[in-house]
């Protein structure tokens, strides 16, 4: 039996109803057509652009009828929704493995470590990764990414509070703020407005960044 992951757990708990899916996949042949939908979301997303993905071209992308689509999401927003958590949950996830890896490390390798876990997996497929946030804007997109940061935020600020050559005052606000030191550039990234020269120095850069906060403990004097 497929069981639900802990964001996917609290989208479909919370939303607001006509975003909510219609059932959860508990079956094999369910889970296969709930993910062959949720490719076809994508490649629609990625090829034909949000105005142009609804559920006919995603059950005609999936080889399937619309009606198959309904009888899982009540419409395309909430189609679009459960996506992005999917996607959101695998930045999560990575993030989440990475800080409980490096704790007890020093402070540089925990920013080394989380820079590049992070813009692995937001970064592991640029298309897809740029049509999601165009999707991020829309209707309950904020409500979703509210809850992947609050998970990521909760796994950093653990990992610092373990750190043995640096102390944190606040490590809730020096973990929002360090992820939010990583969102800005990937954001401007997948905006287009960032230059080849930008992309190729972005690890490295956001590296010593995140290496110097921690270092004096999220901007406390040493």
């Amino acid at each position: 039996m497929n069981h639900p992951s802990g964001l996917e757990f609290a989208f479909m708990n919370t939303p607001p109803k006509t975003l909510k899916p219609r059932k959860s996949p508990v079956q094999a042949r369910s889970a296969a057509t709930v993910a062959a939908l949720h490719t076809a979301t994508i490649q629609v997303l990625t090829q034909e652009g949000l105005a142009r993905c609804n559920t006919t071209r995603v059950a005609e992308r999936a080889g399937m009828s619309v009606g198959s689509v309904y009888q899982y999401y009540p419409n395309r927003d909430a189609l679009l929704a459960t996506v992005l958590a999917h996607h959101l949950e695998r930045v999560a996830t990575a993030v989440e493995e990475v800080c409980a890896a490096c704790q007890g490390q020093p402070v540089d390798v925990m920013a080394a470590r989380l820079v590049k876990e992070f813009l692995a997996a937001k970064l592991h497929d640029t298309e897809e990764s740029k049509a999601l946030y165009r999707v991020a804007a829309e209707r309950d997109g904020a409500r979703v990414v509210a809850i992947v940061h609050r998970r990521m935020s909760a796994a950093v600020s653990t990992m610092l509070v373990s750190a043995p050559d640096a102390q944190f005052k606040d490590p809730d606000v020096t973990a929002a703020i360090a992820l939010g030191a990583l969102a800005g550039p990937v954001r401007a990234l997948l905006e287009g407005l960032s230059s080849p020269e930008f992309d190729q120095h972005l690890p490295e850069q956001l590296t010593l960044l995140l290496q110097g906060y921690f270092r004096r403990g999220g901007g406390d004097p040493a």
